[in-house]
């Protein structure tokens, strides 16, 4: 009788898979705008409220944590005197939530001695409209540096930017947290940022458009390459995109909104949010996209190509531009867009060039962590070729089972129950 329960417990079991993937199919197709895809495995940490017990972040670990409404919270990262080190911040308030214009997430890194490495910000925009924003900070080693060069404890804060402006609601946000590290040059390369390159607004690429749909997250992000790709995209909702960028390739970007019928002319400004953010997710630029129910673009400004001394750079935005890998564009609309519009979706296209053959990139005394971070194999072009990630093969597989319809999984699993209920009566 253990060997009927059992294989009855594994049909009920596909049952249950196929009810549950029925479910999270209907989840992709109804109004809700889908909560952040946290990557799988993440571990769970609390932030703490002194350094003095802040946890430590591996490098190539990701983390899940949460962040108050007021006050800091803090992490450590244990670091040698030879590595960059980058920790990203991913900061996804409920779509429930309010926030303020100018609200949103810094991140600040330190030494031991109080010194403070790096400072970023990244707010939600004019829109006020709550969506998955990420903010980087760094420990860079560097010849033209006296600070944060030395080895040992240095300390990740985390903090709202305006937790008590207008229109801010006082909910904890749930973070995301991954630390990387990148090794140093065996050879000693530029100190410099490149002096020249092409700063031309390069013309959107024309072609017809194929459909591609975006992923949650950042670990959930759809390949894709240059090409014209659309999606259809709901007010509150963000979607996700990975675009392998080798070095020397240049990326460009142009994001459009298609009209509606609805007959409303209501201006939305910055209905549609893209940020371009690099292999370390580290933002590198944006633009927002305005909306009045009729078709309208945006393009992101001209970036420099992918160069190990960009890091040089004065500007953040060269300076992003510092390493190979998968660039992420993250699209977000506005949800206010639904109390002109409706509910949508709304289709969306993105143009994406990346010009330029690759190049050799430096060479790295060791590895990255996580391994091959910043650089684009073989299979990253194939991935983006084909907009499916490794993995996801058996993910649609199992979907495409669960497909099959929760009536069908039922009946086989009964089909299961009656076959070995025969059986027992037949002995």
């Amino acid at each position: 009788m253990a060997v009927r329960l059992g294989a009855l417990a594994v049909a009920l079991g596909a049952t249950a898979a196929a009810v549950s993937l029925s479910a999270a199919a209907a989840a992709l197709t109804s109004g809700t705008p889908s909560p952040y895809a946290f990557a799988d495995g993440a571990q769970s940490v609390e932030g703490a409220s002194s350094t003095g017990n802040a946890p430590l972040l591996k490098p190539g670990g990701t983390y899940k944590s949460s962040l108050p409404s007021s006050g800091k919270v803090s992490y450590r990262l244990d670091l040698d005197a030879a590595s960059n080190a980058y920790v990203s911040v991913t900061a996804a308030p409920s779509p429930d939530s309010t926030v303020s214009v100018i609200d949103g997430v810094r991140v600040t890194v330190q030494d031991a001695e109080g010194n403070t490495c790096s400072v970023d910000n990244t707010s939600f925009g004019i829109a006020r409209s709550p969506h998955p924003i990420a903010a980087w900070g760094m420990r860079q080693i560097s010849p033209g540096k006296a600070l944060c060069q030395k080895a040992g404890a240095h300390y990740v804060t985390v903090e709202r930017v305006d937790p008590d402006g207008e229109g801010s609601s006082p909910d904890a946000w749930d973070l995301e947290l991954v630390a990387m590290t990148e090794p140093r040059t065996a050879k000693t390369g530029p100190t410099s940022a490149p002096g020249v390159w092409n700063s031309a607004t390069p013309q959107p690429l024309q072609g017809e458009a194929e459909r591609r749909e975006g992923g949650a997250g950042f670990t959930d992000a759809t390949p894709i390459d240059q090409g014209v790709w659309q999606d259809d995209i709901r007010p509150g909702q963000t979607l996700f995109y990975a675009v392998p960028v080798d070095w020397g390739q240049q990326i460009s970007v142009t994001a459009e909104l298609g009209s509606t019928d609805s007959g409303s002319t209501d201006y939305i400004s910055n209905a549609l949010d893209l940020t371009l953010y690099n292999p370390a997710r580290g933002d590198v630029a944006d633009i927002g996209v305005g909306y009045n129910g009729g078709q309208n673009s945006g393009s992101l400004p001209p970036l420099p190509p992918i160069d190990h001394a960009n890091r040089y750079a004065a500007t953040a935005q060269v300076s992003a531009l510092r390493f190979a890998g998968s660039h992420y564009l993250v699209a977000h609309l506005s949800e206010g867009v639904a109390a002109a519009y409706g509910d949508g979706p709304f289709p969306m296209t993105l143009r994406v060039r990346v010009s330029g053959q690759p190049q050799s990139g430096p060479e790295y005394a060791g590895e990255s962590e996580p391994k091959g971070v910043f650089e684009v194999s073989d299979q990253d072009r194939e991935a983006a070729a084909e907009g499916v990630t490794a993995g996801d093969d058996t993910a649609m597989r199992a979907l495409a089972v669960g497909g099959i319809g929760t009536g069908s999984a039922l009946l086989v699993g009964l089909g299961v129950w009656t076959v070995l209920a025969r059986r027992g009566t037949a002995a």
